[in-house]
C-alpha cells in the first residue's frame, strides 16, 4: 500500500521542522518524519541570528522564542587571562531584532508547537530506508518505529536529515572537505562566577610560538547562570581516532557515542582558563564531538533536495548552521509551495540551489576561518562583521528569479538593490489605526507583497490598474499596498494605503517620485523599480510564476 502526500521532509531537527511549517503554511500536504523517537533535550544549536528571527516574524513564531530565548550582548575575550577584547553586538537602530540563545531543543518545541497549529506532527521513530525518483514523483520506503515498511509517493522529498544524510548519500551527492584534528567537549552547565550576565567568553592559552594551545567558549543560555560550554578534550576522554575515521564518505563530525564528560573534567579546565574565579554545577548535559567542513556539489538533483547540514557542515563559530539551515528550509519551501499549486515556472525550483549554494560555500570558509582566528581578526570593519555574523548581508543579486534593479541611473542608488534582504522600518501610518505601524506587520504571514510608493496623487494615478494586473500574473499570490508620503491624498485609490508618516520608509527604500517593490516571502527584494514600471513589475513576477 502506497501512501501519497505533496511533499515528504526527512529529519525533524529546525531545518526540517522549518520547511514543513512553510509548507503547512502554505496549504501544501506534507509529512514530516525523524528517526529518533523524541526530541533530543541537549543545548546543541542555541545562537538565534537577528536575520532568523526576522523569518520567525514572518511565519508567526518570533514571539514565542523571544520569549524562550535570552538576549546575547556580546563577547568577552581573553587570552593568558588578560582581557584582549570586550565585543559589544549592536546592530542599526533600523534592525528590529537582536542576538538570542535559545536551546535547540526549545526552537525545536516552538516550530513543532507551531506546526502542529496546522495539523501535521512529527513521525518519530520512522526512518528513510531507500527513494526513487521519476518525472512525475518521489517513491520513498519508510520503517516505522514498529519495524513495519511504508511505501510513500510524494512530488518532492527534502532531505533535512543532517550531517549523516540518507538523502544525500542515496542521491549520491559529494560532501567535499576536511576536518579538524582536535576533539571537542560540549557541556550545559551552571557556572558561578562574577563575569557580567548576557556576554559570551572565549578564553585562549597562547604558547610562546603565539598558538592557541587550549581553549574555553561559553555561550549564555535561559536560566540561572546558564552556559552551553566548549573546550578541548582531555586525553583521557579523547577516542583517538583520525579526523576521518567515520564510515567511508561520512564526515567525522557532531556528538561521539562513548565516555561523556563529568563536572570534574569541566572544573578543570575551568581552573585553568576563567579568568575569574568560577565554581561549576548542575551538569544537564555533556558529549565529546568532533567538527568538519564540508558542503556538497549541489543541492538538488530532480524532485529531491537537501538543506542544512545534510548540504554544508562546518565550524559553530558565530552560531552560523542552525540559521543558514533555517534559510534554506524558508528559500526552499515557498518555492516548492508554489511548484505543488501548479503556479511556478519551471526555473523556481533551479533557483534554490542557485541563490543558497553561493551561501554556504561563503558560511563554510568564514567560519574555518573564525575558528582558527576568532571573530575579532576579521579585516572587515567592527560594523560589517556585526552585520554579516547577522545574517543582514545575504543577497540573491544576480539570481535567476530576481529582475535586475530598474532605477533609470547606472546602479541601485541608495536603498537595497534587487536581490536583497529588504529592511525593516517604522513610522507607518494606517487610517484605522492609532499607532504607528512597521514594515513587517505588513509582511507578517504573507506572501509576495507589492509596495507602490508615490510622493504625489498624480503618480499613484494607475496604481489600482498596476495591482490588478500584477495579481493576474502571481495567480492571486500577491498582496498590494499603495504607500504614499505624508500628506499626499489620493481619495480614488481602491489600494489599502498605508502612509509614510515619519518619512522612514523613502529614507530606508531611498524612494522618490513613484518606487515599486516587490518583497518576496523570504524577505527579499525580487524588483525595484524607480519609476514604478508596469513592465519591470509584471516582468519581475513572470520570473516565479508560470
Amino acid at each position: 500500500m502506497t501512501d501519497d502526500t505533496q511533499v515528504l521532509v526527512v529529519g525533524a531537527g529546525p531545518v526540517g521542522l522549518t520547511a514543513a511549517l512553510e509548507l503547512r503554511r502554505r496549504g501544501v500536504d506534507c509529512r514530516l518524519v525523524d528517526l529518533l523517537p523524541e526530541r533530543q533535550p541537549y543545548a546543541r544549536a542555541v545562537g538565534v541570528q537577528p536575520r532568523t528571527l526576522e523569518i520567525w516574524d514572518r511565519s508567526g513564531v518570533a514571539r514565542a522564542a523571544l520569549d524562550a530565548a535570552v538576549p546575547v550582548r556580546g563577547q568577552l575575550v581573553y587570552v593568558n587571562g588578560a582581557e584582549q577584547a570586550r565585543i559589544e553586538l549592536t546592530l542599526p537602530p533600523e534592525v528590529p531584532y537582536g542576538f538570542a540563545a535559545l536551546p535547540q531543543y526549545e526552537t525545536e518545541r516552538i516550530l513543532e508547537e507551531r506546526l502542529a497549529v496546522h495539523g501535521t506532527h512529527v513521525e518519530r521513530g520512522t526512518a528513510l530506508v531507500s527513494f526513487t525518483q521519476d518525472a512525475k514523483g518521489v517513491t520513498s520506503r519508510l520503517r516505522t518505529a514498529a519495524e513495519e515498511d511504508r511505501e510513500v509517493r510524494s512530488e518532492f522529498l527534502v532531505g533535512c536529515d543532517g550531517a549523516h544524510s540518507v538523502v544525500r548519500r542515496q542521491l549520491g551527492l559529494s560532501f567535499e572537505g576536511g576536518a579538524f584534528p582536535e576533539e571537542y567537549m560540549l557541556a550545559d552547565v551552571e557556572l558561578d562566577w562574577e563575569l557580567p550576565a548576557g556576554y559570551g567568553v572565549r578564553a585562549m592559552h597562547r604558547a610562546e610560538d603565539g598558538t592557541v594551545d587550549d581553549l574555553l567558549v561559553c555561550i549564555p543560555l535561559p536560566g540561572r547562570s546558564r552556559y552551553r560550554v566548549s573546550t578541548t578534550v582531555p586525553p583521557e576522554l579523547s577516542h583517538h581516532r583520525p579526523p576521518d575515521a567515520a564510515e567511508p564518505g561520512e564526515p567525522a563530525h557532531g556528538p561521539d557515542n562513548g565516555q561523556t564528560p563529568r563536572i570534574d573534567h569541566i572544573e578543570k579546565v575551568l581552573e585553568r582558563l576563567s579568568p575569574v574565579p568560577c565554581t561549576a554545577s548542575a551538569l544537564r548535559w555533556s558529549s565529546v564531538f568532533r567538527i568538519s567542513h564540508r558542503i556538497v556539489d549541489r543541492y538538488a538533483d530532480g524532485r529531491v533536495f537537501v538543506a542544512g547540514d545534510a548540504a554544508h557542515i562546518h565550524p559553530p563559530t558565530g552560531a552560523q548552521g542552525m540559521n543558514t539551515g533555517i534559510q534554506d528550509a524558508y528559500n526552499l519551501a515557498w518555492k516548492l509551495a508554489l511548484a505543488v499549486k501548479g503556479v511556478a515556472q519551471p526555473r523556481l525550483l533551479e533557483s534554490y540551489e542557485a541563490e543558497r549554494r553561493p551561501v554556504g560555500e561563503e558560511v563554510v570558509g568564514r567560519t574555518v576561518r573564525h575558528a582558527a582566528e576568532g571573530v575579532q581578526a576579521d579585516p572587515d570593519d567592527p560594523a560589517t562583521v556585526m552585520t554579516r555574523e547577522a545574517q543582514l548581508l545575504v543577497s540573491y543579486r544576480g539570481s535567476p528569479v530576481v529582475e535586475r534593479d530598474a532605477t533609470g541611473g547606472p546602479g541601485p542608488g541608495p536603498g537595497p538593490a534587487a536581490g536583497d534582504r529588504a529592511p525593516d522600518c517604522t513610522g507607518l501610518r494606517d487610517a484605522l489605526c492609532a499607532f504607528p505601524l512597521r514594515l513587517f506587520d505588513l509582511l507578517r504571514e504573507r506572501d509576495h507583497v507589492l509596495l507602490l510608493y508615490a510622493d504625489s496623487a498624480d503618480r499613484a494615478a494607475d496604481f489600482d490598474e498596476l495591482a490588478d494586473e500584477a495579481r493576474n500574473v502571481a495567480r492571486g499570490e500577491l498582496t498590494c499596498y499603495a504607500l504614499l508620503a505624508d500628506g499626499v491624498e489620493a481619495p480614488g485609490l481602491l489600494l489599502p494605503v498605508i502612509r509614510d508618516g515619519a518619512g522612514e520608509f523613502r529614507r530606508a527604500y531611498g524612494a522618490e517620485g513613484s518606487t515599486a517593490l516587490l518583497i518576496r516571502p523570504d524577505g527579499h527584494l525580487g524588483v525595484r523599480a524607480a519609476p514604478a514600471s508596469r513592465l519591470d513589475v509584471l516582468a519581475a513576477l513572470a520570473r516565479v510564476f508560470t
